[in-house]
């Protein structure tokens, strides 16, 4: 490869000059973690300059690097996915912390909080994926939205229906322990 063809043109730098903090921004939304957007970000051109020969400039670039970050991301997500056995690292965090104390803590919340265990663990994948979203990460319906590819409303109503279906599976649980 002649050195010109690895020296970035004109054109690519200012490209990513006026794509970079916009993408820096999406790939935020993507859920990826603070210190590693830069890097992500980063990744993305480096792709788009590989594959620049096979893009077409009547599209619109921020969509075209969009979509190579969707794609980053989802190959990340896969590699974590094969190595990790914990469903979601903060929501079991958040389940098993009444575990920790389960001596200070009264009888009736354990067995709701065992119970409310159970029925996040029935959830479909989707939804587990929702619930540890908003809760363990703490994610908006517009972010979660983002990462899910859902919109804002449907995320809402998601959360909405996980929310009665976990309530109703927790009081059925609860009654089957009785008093």
């Amino acid at each position: 490869m002649a050195s010109h063809d690895r020296a970035a043109s004109p054109e690519f730098t200012q490209l990513v000059a006026q794509q970079h903090q916009q993408l820096r921004s999406f790939v935020r939304t993507l859920g990826v973690a603070p210190d590693w957007v830069d890097d992500l970000a980063q990744e993305v051109f480096l792709v788009a300059w590989r594959e620049r020969v096979a893009f077409d400039s009547q599209r619109d670039i921020g969509k075209w690097l969009r979509g190579i970050a969707r794609n980053l991301v989802r190959n990340e997500l896969r590699k974590d996915q094969r190595r990790q056995r914990i469903l979601h690292e903060g929501l079991s965090e958040l389940l098993i912390r009444p575990l920790e104390s389960e001596t200070e803590a009264p009888v009736w919340e354990q067995c709701r909080m065992s119970a409310l265990r159970d029925c996040v663990e029935q959830l479909a994948p989707k939804s587990r994926q929702i619930v540890a979203g908003r809760y363990g990460d703490g994610w908006k319906a517009p972010d979660l939205a983002d990462h899910l590819g859902m919109t804002a409303a449907a995320v809402r109503q998601a959360l909405m229906r996980i929310r009665e279906q976990l309530k109703q599976c927790i009081e059925l649980r609860l009654a089957e322990v009785g008093p």
